[in-house]
């Protein structure tokens, strides 16, 4: 407990609750809807707005923001319009807005970017209005996610089925993604791309088996990602590493057991 004398310890621990909430919702409809590529797409494609943001001088979230959800809605479209060549494309994208975003920053006049803040975040140094940034955000998630829950569930599990039933499917997956891209500009700063990535991932994958319904999932993934979190910290305090790789192969060792665990109840029955 003494790690909580420390004002930016305890901004930590803020950003990483927040951070689970906002990631164990969204990381629940990516599992389910099965769009974990394109959601590490968004993820990696997003540096293109970053670095345009550096290089232009704009302020960083808004063109973040605006060069993800353009970059967003083409993936979306191309999932939509032809799947068989979907995980070609979103590569290629991921690939080129990364490029784009890495080129940019490198020539960005009298400025030194640390491209290692991006891929593992700094959440030790998470200033106060990034965490109303991201109360703002769960507040959002958790107001649309609970307002459309009954098309989400139908489009998740049963396309056709949703379509049946009037659900206007191709808009509510386009939300979906547009929640996705808003989600990773907000939380990437905070977190950094490799463990919003993880934390969209691996939580929902974990309690994929043993939850009964779709907002159960998106709880106990919410719960299991402020676990991870917490032991992360705890850990990057007491060996002094670095706190995002810690949380990971938190997540990471959580990830095996389960399924070490998973095999062995195979195994007997």
């Amino acid at each position: 407990m003494e790690i909580l004398q420390f004002e930016f310890m305890r901004n930590a621990l803020m950003a990483g609750l927040l951070a689970s909430i906002i990631c164990g919702i969204m990381g629940t409809l990516v599992v389910v809807n099965r769009i974990v590529f394109l959601s590490g797409g968004i993820a990696h494609a997003a540096y293109g707005g970053i670095g345009l943001g550096f290089y232009f001088g704009w302020p960083y979230l808004p063109s973040t923001l605006g060069f993800s959800l353009v970059v967003s809605m083409v993936m979306a479209v191309v999932t939509m319009k032809a799947k068989h060549r979907a995980d070609t494309i979103i590569g290629v994208t991921w690939a080129v807005g990364m490029a784009f975003g890495i080129i940019l920053m490198d020539i960005s006049p009298g400025y030194n970017v640390d491209l290692m803040s991006y891929l593992f975040g700094s959440i030790l140094t998470v200033p106060e209005f990034d965490l109303w940034l991201m109360l703002a955000m769960s507040i959002l998630i958790t107001g649309l996610t609970t307002f459309y829950y009954k098309d989400l569930l139908a489009m998740s599990y049963d396309e056709e089925f949703a379509k049946i039933r009037g659900v206007p499917v191709k808009a509510i997956y386009i939300m979906l993604i547009a929640m996705l891209a808003v989600t990773v500009v907000v939380v990437i700063q905070v977190v950094g791309l490799i463990l919003i990535i993880a934390l969209l991932t691996i939580p929902p994958f974990i309690v994929e088996r043993y939850a009964r319904s779709l907002g159960s999932m998106m709880i106990w993934s919410s719960v299991a990602g402020t676990i991870f979190t917490i032991c992360g910290l705890w850990i990057s305090y007491t060996f002094d590493v670095t706190s995002g790789a810690a949380i990971i192969m938190v997540a990471g060792t959580a990830f095996f057991i389960s399924l070490i665990v998973d095999r062995i109840i195979a195994i007997k029955r």
